[in-house]
């Protein structure tokens, strides 16, 4: 049978609700360590990959331009053009016109031969036109006008040619001793023995007069 029950005294009560409150301490101190070292855990392990950040708007669509810097760029410039050499001109002045006979004395029996020379006595080439229609051939005795190549000249032609520096162009007429006219006009007369004067012309050109004699 058992005995009377005895009631704890109050300090019985005192030291198991300070048992109480240690272990409650060492129960929360516990779970906090646990948690601490449960976190290291996770953070010691490795995580997945952080996600790449979302496209801009101009990364996911390529044909959007950057928007322009408010600094300018800096211009390339022009590279200076290189002046173009200047081709030198003829001068006028260089073309000389000269005649020439080829004998000074011709017997009743030999026709003259007339030359008309062209010359670029200049530094660069020139063009001159030696056609017919440039050429004249003249011979007079005196103030008597006796014949010109042009009295008489059919199909006159133009001919340019380049004559180079210190060139020069010669074309030749055979005179047969007659006489001539404006527009090849009649004439009877023959020319007789004596002394004769020839000029020729190109173009505005006029040679000097060269002296012959007819027997």
């Amino acid at each position: 049978m058992n005995g009377p029950r005895r009631t704890p005294s109050p300090q019985v009560y005192k030291r198991r609700r300070q048992v109480v409150a240690l272990l409650a301490l060492l129960l929360v101190g516990g779970l906090i360590w646990a948690g601490i070292a449960l976190a290291g855990l996770f953070r010691s392990e490795p995580g997945p990959a952080p996600a790449a950040a979302a496209p801009t708007s101009a990364a996911a669509n390529p044909t959007a331009s950057a928007t322009p810097s408010s600094s300018p760029s800096p211009t390339e410039s022009s590279p200076t053009p290189t002046p173009t050499p200047t081709e030198p001109v003829c001068n006028p002045a260089s073309i000389e016109v000269t005649g020439s006979v080829d004998a000074e004395t011709y017997a009743p029996d030999q026709n003259p031969v007339l030359s008309l020379t062209v010359s670029n006595t200049g530094e660069v080439p020139c063009p001159v036109n030696v056609g017919t229609s440039q050429m004249e051939f003249l011979i007079t005795s005196g103030e008597d006008r006796i014949f010109s190549s042009r009295d008489c000249q059919e199909g006159a032609e133009d001919l340019e040619v380049i004559i180079e520096p210190g060139k020069s162009e010669t074309a030749r007429f055979t005179w047969e001793r007659i006489r001539s006219a404006p527009e090849c006009a009649t004439v009877d007369a023959v020319p007789g023995a004596g002394q004769y004067a020839f000029r020729t012309r190109l173009g505005e050109r006029t040679s000097d007069e060269v002296l012959f004699t007819l027997e």
